[in-house]
């Protein structure tokens, strides 16, 4: 079964969830900020990690075009924790660990995985303008040149 995709022009649906060091953070804390909202799979795997590491090699000119970078997983905040002070990642990671807020934005749900189709968290990226908007969702990403597609996105040079 696929998840209910959001559209750009929607509300972001709000939400409230620990981050790595077990502090509550929601997104209507946020409203009159721009946000990237991106859902990963797992802390410290390949993949995740390079999507990371290429949000934090790019947060400061994010932050200085008035975004803030928030990303969310289901992992638990400790590996959260351990997964931020290994990389240097000096941006929000949630935990969403029983897939709540993945599944009020569409991200978990059927995909491929090697040929076979499972249940799992669906790689994407949204985009939330500071009244809450959604601005751009991004489905079905790869880690690997996504935070570039963003950056030009947000009229950042890539």
């Amino acid at each position: 079964m696929t998840a209910q995709r959001l559209e750009p022009g929607t509300p972001a649906p709000d939400f409230t969830l620990r981050d790595q060091d077990g502090s509550p953070l929601s997104l209507h804390d946020l409203r009159g900020k721009k946000v990237v909202l991106y859902f990963y799979p797992a802390a410290m795997t390949p993949g995740c990690t390079t999507e990371a590491c290429d949000f934090r090699d790019s947060l400061s000119s994010l932050i200085g075009a008035g975004y803030t970078v928030v990303g969310v997983s289901r992992d638990e905040p400790a590996k959260l924790k351990q997964f931020a002070e290994r990389d240097g990642l000096a941006f929000p990671l949630l935990s969403d660990a029983d897939l709540a807020v993945h599944r009020s934005y569409g991200v978990w749900g059927e995909k491929m995985n090697y040929g076979k189709v499972i249940q799992g968290v669906i790689r994407s990226t949204f985009i939330i303008d500071e009244r809450g908007d959604i601005q751009h969702a991004l489905y079905n990403v790869k880690a690997t040149g996504h935070v570039a597609r963003i950056r030009k996105l947000v009229g950042l040079a890539a």
